[in-house]
């Protein structure tokens, strides 16, 4: 495959990989956003899919783990409810590809999540009392479930729930770091059945684990000078953009 992609777009792919990286160190989400919007630009999109995974799944363990197991052990628990009840919902959605058109899933999601970061960014105060945080989270949860079993998106429901309930800026990551890596390692190994998974296309993915890596320490670098209103608006500008990218989705259909 990297000989028949070419020196030269495997050398784009790897800068848009680069800076994926960088968004995913500093905010702790998008990387799959931004490769697979960037690389299906300059080839298919099945290829651009393939190349994702295995930096996905680096990027993610790493993030959860920065802090250690024992760390990223207490942010599972803490986030229990939400992703089991989440995790219920995914395969409930995945079992309803075939009858409904996932881009109406994501207008769905995408317009009122955007409506929420833009909210947010011009002060408009939105959060959980924590009386109703159970719920909330349980009831987000499955919307994110079903929506990502559906079209494979469900970090911006995740982020805007992490956000709405003032998650501090380490765990806001850390917990998205444990919540996309499951989903990440179901998504390699349901690929591997697809065939989108293979010996041939594993060495580009494998290719793309440098770039993705280097791309994390910048954004670690970030991250670890934002104090938590800045990291809160930088998350909140990049769920924007998130939350476009699939109105825009949704309309192409």
């Amino acid at each position: 495959m990297i000989s028949e992609i070419g020196m030269h777009l495997m050398v784009i792919a790897a800068l848009i990989t680069l800076f994926a990286g960088v968004v995913k160190g500093a905010v702790g989400f998008a990387m799959p956003m931004i490769m697979i919007s960037g690389i299906s630009s300059i080839l298919p999109a099945e290829t651009a899919l393939a190349m994702l995974i295995l930096p996905t799944v680096m990027t993610n363990v790493t993030q959860a783990l920065r802090q250690g197991w024992r760390a990223a052990w207490g942010s599972v628990k803490r986030f229990k409810v939400y992703l089991m009840v989440g995790g219920v919902f995914l395969v409930i959605g995945a079992q309803l590809v075939p009858y409904l058109p996932s881009h109406i899933l994501l207008l769905i999601i995408g317009a009122p999540v955007t409506v929420f970061a833009l909210m947010q960014l011009f002060g408009v105060s939105f959060t959980i009392a924590p009386a109703n945080q159970l719920k909330a989270e349980a009831m987000i949860a499955s919307i994110a479930g079903f929506i990502g079993g559906m079209s494979g998106v469900w970090g911006p429901p995740t982020v805007a729930y992490l956000t709405a309930v003032d998650t501090p800026k380490r765990e806001h990551v850390r917990v998205q770091g444990a919540i996309y890596g499951l989903g990440a390692v179901a998504l390699f190994l349901a690929h591997l059945q697809t065939g989108v998974v293979s010996t041939r296309t594993l060495p580009a993915s494998a290719l793309m684990l440098l770039p993705a890596g280097v791309g994390m320490l910048i954004g670690f670098a970030i991250h670890d000078r934002l104090d938590q209103a800045k990291f809160k608006k930088a998350t909140l500008v990049v769920l924007v953009v998130a939350g476009l990218n699939l109105v825009r989705r949704g309309l192409m259909g």
